[in-house]
């Protein structure tokens, strides 16, 4: 079983990878900057920040993968790029794989098509932090080949608004937003965590970004 850990692991996305890896029986700790309001049973709640670099170090030494799913909104906004930069460089020394969670925006809405946050119709709110993961993502990509990280996209749909219910399959994607016969684009809490999981024990998207929805 692997050591995981999640910053942001109280949040939406980060919860639903808590729960499901926890489940299958692995090593994890939530990171997050305020206590959880109802603690995971059989996972270690560790209170501290992706800014911090005590609590990174602690948590590199205690890991063989660490996930980031925390969102540049709020005091995060223009933050959340430059802790992912330090955790890459810190995992790379350490021998640590990463995985983040990105946003949508940073798709292209078909193939050799522009990318979703650059479409008319995405909203103006959200393109601040869509721009910023992006920028998470260029770095990584700049990363020394040393490193291993992989970078999830979830679809256009995804988020605590629509939780949906758990189907147990989902479909991969690259670059290209994913999209179902009737344009709809989402993917339920339970079956995006899976998704995170299966990536940490079936590595298949070693140095890439990659999709997943229904």
């Amino acid at each position: 079983m692997a050591r995981i850990s999640v910053f942001g692991g109280t949040g939406y996305a980060g919860s639903t990878i808590v729960a499901e890896a926890a489940k299958r029986g692995h090593s994890v700790t939530s990171v997050s900057r305020s206590a959880p309001e109802k603690p995971v049973d059989g996972v270690d709640h560790l209170q501290g920040s992706l800014l911090d670099a005590d609590t990174r170090a602690k948590v590199l030494a205690d890991s063989d993968v660490v996930v980031v799913a925390v969102a540049p909104r709020g005091d995060m906004a223009g933050r959340v790029a430059p802790g992912i930069a330090e955790l890459a460089a810190e995992a790379e020394r350490a021998g640590v794989r990463i995985g983040v969670v990105g946003g949508a925006g940073s798709l292209h809405v078909a193939e050799g098509g522009p990318r979703l946050f650059d479409t008319p119709d995405f909203p103006a709110a959200y393109k601040p932090e869509s721009l910023e993961m992006a920028a998470a993502l260029d770095d990584l990509r700049k990363s020394p080949e040393s490193l291993d990280w992989f970078y999830l996209c979830p679809p256009a749909g995804f988020g605590g608004f629509a939780p949906g219910e758990a189907r147990g399959t989902y479909r991969v994607g690259g670059d290209v937003l994913l999209a179902d016969d009737e344009g709809s684009s989402f993917i339920g809490g339970a079956d995006f965590g899976t998704a995170v999981v299966d990536e940490i024990e079936r590595p298949a998207h070693r140095r890439a970004r990659f999709t997943v929805a229904y």
